[in-house]
């Protein structure tokens, strides 16, 4: 099994900054792609941001320019980094990945969430 946890989720005021960090742990032989996803209330899940596991990275066109997404391998963890945040990023955000736990093994795992607010 595999387990992704968050954190680094809070309230923020508009404008300021966030770290989200989610670090992957268990039966891991190899991690593909690891992206960020969030909801907010009354909403469908959307992507955020999304990096292979060559680094290559994409984005939602409403969080370029402001957002990052990064990761270390050696410690299987990604994060997003949230700069010029506004209260339209208000939503809990979910960690993704893509885990190979064996030879035959590929699937999809999500974090828990972390609850961003963003909010004078």
């Amino acid at each position: 099994q595999v387990q992704l946890v968050e954190s680094g989720g809070g309230l923020v005021q508009p404008g300021r900054s966030l770290r989200l960090s989610c670090a992957a742990s268990g039966s891991i032989f190899s991690i593909y792609a690891m992206a960020w996803y969030r909801q907010a209330p009354g909403k469908e899940r959307e992507l955020v941001a999304h990096i292979t596991s060559g680094g290559s990275t994409n984005y939602a066109d409403s969080v370029k320019g402001r957002f990052t997404i990064s990761r270390d391998n050696a410690k299987n963890t990604v994060y997003l980094q949230m700069n010029f945040l506004k209260p339209e990023d208000t939503a809990v955000y979910y960690c993704n990945a893509d885990v190979r736990t064996g030879v035959l093994s590929r699937n999809e795992y999500w974090g828990q969430g972390t609850q961003v607010t963003v909010s004078s």
